[in-house]
């Protein structure tokens, strides 16, 4: 990402929902306001709540506690500067030499390789692509050891915009509470709320982590993937357990004495009960109508195209093929973007070198980038892909 997207014409590799200005922020709230007037100018700039602002929480915790019994306290919640601060601050808090760790797998590749950094011994639990990026629960009874201390979760699943279930979810918890010592569950959900192929009114919807009743819970999220809000780097660790969240803290105070109070001003606004609605409500449109472009490219090519459609989040993960084999994708992507100028993610050097020819497609960008590059990938398909090397080959 960080080589390539600086000259890319087309950035579809990109997993944030479009990205909005505050001024586009203000007019998505139904009360209307002044860029301007968003940022309290008065307030002093000294390090402020050390745990993150009180308004925020308070939003985040009114989040967390909707359509459940318990109701989350906003001592509960850590804000953190982005997530990728967050799940790092969960993992070296919490785990360490000795200790063993599953992780749902493919996933962003942090959370398995920090653990794993820091002396524990780490697991994958397997996603399998034929079976439309399911997991199996009899599989993660085997993984345990007496020794698992954390059972890690992607849901919504960076990169296959797949989830984890309700009742899975509930499956998983049963296996956690019943081992002794009982097993923490860490969610990764910065993609959640952005559901759009699945609604809360069916009967497996995921909830978040936190709302299944079980007290060793963890969840991740921020404002950059399903909020379209990355440039203000807030993310947060929550928990039903106090005590989880008072060792993240404590580790906090060698990394981040807090987080900036003009970026927690933001995102109490967009977070706020007058503001998400219309934010959720415009990244899910987009998504929708982006996801509908990327589908018709698949089926127009489903010679050489194949994928689980994404249910939520911004990513898909969509093989290509040639004669039954897999293209190298890594170079696959390096010609797109050459010659189209077109940017995707190659699956075997992002998420594991059992993903030949896949590649991370980001759908949730403006239309107009999604619809120009889609367009000159088809013309890329058409005149460029026959000449794109078989991993065979690669091989050879």
């Amino acid at each position: 990402m960080d080589e390539y997207e600086t000259t890319a014409k087309y950035n579809i590799a990109e997993t944030c929902s479009a990205s909005i200005s505050m001024k586009e922020l203000c007019e998505l709230s139904e009360v209307k306001t002044s860029a301007n007037d968003l940022i309290d100018l008065t307030k002093p700039l000294g390090y402020g709540e050390i745990r993150g602002a009180t308004e925020l929480r308070n939003s985040l915790s009114r989040l967390y506690s909707s359509r459940v019994l318990s109701l989350l306290s906003p001592d509960n919640i850590l804000i953190t500067p982005g997530a990728i601060a967050a799940n790092f601050l969960v993992l070296y808090s919490l785990v360490g030499p000795g200790d063993h760790v599953i992780c749902h797998y493919p996933t962003y590749q942090q959370l398995y390789s920090v653990p794993a950094s820091l002396g524990a011994e780490v697991d994958l639990w397997k996603a399998k692509p034929e079976k439309g990026w399911n997991v199996d629960t009899e599989e993660l009874k085997q993984l345990i050891k007496p020794s698992t201390k954390m059972i890690i979760l992607n849901n919504p699943q960076n990169p296959t915009g797949a989830v984890l279930k309700n009742s899975l979810l509930q499956e998983i918890i049963e296996i956690a509470s019943s081992h002794s010592p009982p097993i923490m569950i860490f969610s990764d959900e910065v993609y959640r709320p952005l559901f759009h192929g699945i609604t809360p009114v069916d009967s497996q919807f995921p909830p978040s982590i936190l709302s299944l009743g079980y007290r060793n819970t963890i969840a991740v999220g921020s404002l950059s993937k399903a909020y379209s809000l990355a440039g203000i780097r807030v993310g947060w660790i929550a928990s039903r357990n106090p005590d989880i969240v008072g060792q993240c803290a404590a580790a906090r105070d060698y990394t981040t004495i807090s987080v900036s109070q003009l970026d927690q001003q933001v995102a109490a606004f967009a977070l706020s009960p007058n503001t998400i609605h219309g934010l959720l409500g415009r990244n899910i449109g987009i998504a929708k109508t982006n996801l509908e472009l990327l589908e018709k490219f698949v089926i127009k090519h489903d010679e050489f195209c194949s994928w689980t459609k994404p249910v939520a989040g911004t990513t898909a993960f969509v093989l290509f093929s040639r004669d039954g084999q897999p293209v190298d994708a890594v170079e696959l992507c390096k010609r797109v973007q050459e010659k189209t100028g077109v940017m995707f993610v190659p699956g075997d050097r992002c998420f594991g070198a059992e993903f030949r020819g896949y590649v991370r497609i980001g759908y949730v960008n403006h239309t107009s980038v999604v619809k120009e590059g889609l367009a000159e990938m088809t013309k890329f398909m058409r005149r460029e892909f026959d000449d794109v090397p078989l991993m065979d080959d690669v091989a050879q």
